[in-house]
């Protein structure tokens, strides 16, 4: 009998005794993403509001997360049971956390500014950001704005935080993808032949990466006169020769985080923390990048967390004992700052 109150009390916590959080979705008719390449401007945002929202006055610092490449909006059943859980154990204290949809007809907008698919970054450190100060009880203030995200949204939370100090204080990127050219998107790897010789979206959906590129070119190279993916890469084959496109891959490189660090080294160290992680057992490209965004910022002196932790790409992250409930809610609790 000694051992059945731990047991019980374990169970409780995600059994759900205490008061829960609620959802909310709403329409953001952006003017930022009117775009010629056919993707839709109203875009589909979740917001989680922390326990007790409906019912007081207070207002609440922000968490924007971002998702992943194929991801949506949604805020899942299990997604919200891990916010509810870091409130109930005061991982964090009650805030607000919104995701918009990024999910363009390539399945990811890259968080970019693109002259083809629209201005998503804008879309996102501008447009969501004034319409939740306008429209939720918010901490109107980048003290109390958080930005985060996993893979795709790890990239562009760092990448957006980079360049946008004034409007967010703190940033956490789980398992960032394209932080620069290494492994299966480097020049070496077989994607950008495979992309070159696809001729449609059938052929691009038959192997993950180049389809990847695919949406990478059309954020970063758009070219309206290349059809049928619109894009141009930075590297091309003649037979088996590795052909570089100098000035394509120059407009590449100012949207990899590890090149970008000389340039916005100011920005980054306005911030007031940083943090990434990522999975040792992850693709290979995972490790080896972020360790090498670590390392430039470390040269330059940029105060921040890294961290490898044992995992893949897609496991320990909304779970019971993944990053989100251990790592990234205990950060914005030490770094955001609350009413």
């Amino acid at each position: 009998m000694k051992y059945l109150f731990p047991i019980l009390l374990a169970c409780v916590s995600f059994a759900g005794f205490a008061q829960k959080g609620s959802v909310k979705k709403f329409i953001l008719n952006s003017k930022a993403l009117i775009n010629k390449g056919g993707e839709n401007p109203d875009r589909s945002c979740s917001v989680y509001l922390p326990p007790g929202y409906e019912q007081g006055k207070e207002r609440y610092p922000v968490i924007y997360f971002l998702h992943g490449f194929t991801a949506t909006d949604q805020i899942t059943d299990e997604m919200k049971q891990v916010l509810d859980e870091g409130i109930l154990r005061k991982k964090i204290r009650p805030y607000i956390l919104v995701i918009p949809n990024h999910h363009t007809l390539y399945q990811g907008s890259f968080y970019t500014d693109s002259e083809l698919t629209g201005h998503w970054e804008t879309f996102t450190c501008k447009e969501l950001v004034e319409y939740m100060d306008k429209n939720f009880r918010t901490l109107p203030n980048r003290e109390s704005r958080g930005i985060a995200g996993h893979s795709m949204g790890g990239y562009g939370a760092i990448k957006i935080a980079m360049r946008h100090p004034d409007v967010f204080s703190s940033v956490y990127g789980l398992s960032p993808g394209l932080m620069a050219f290494v492994k299966e998107f480097g020049p070496n790897s077989p994607f950008f032949k495979i992309y070159q010789n696809a001729g449609t979206e059938e052929d691009l959906n038959k192997t993950y990466y180049p389809k990847v590129l695919a949406a990478v070119g059309r954020a970063w190279s758009p070219n309206a006169n290349k059809p049928p993916f619109y894009c141009d890469m930075p590297f091309s084959y003649q037979g088996d020769s590795l052909i570089v496109n100098q000035d394509v891959l120059e407009k590449w490189h100012k949207n990899m985080p590890v090149e970008m660090v000389n340039d916005y080294a100011d920005n980054l160290r306005k911030l007031k923390a940083i943090k990434l992680d990522w999975g040792r057992n992850d693709s290979p490209r995972f490790p080896v990048q972020n360790m090498a965004f670590s390392q430039k910022l470390e040269n330059l002196g940029i105060h921040h967390y890294a961290e490898e932790y044992i995992g893949t790409h897609v496991d320990k992250i909304w779970t019971a004992d993944g990053r989100v409930l251990n790592a990234v809610l205990p950060f914005f609790n030490d770094y955001l700052k609350f009413e």
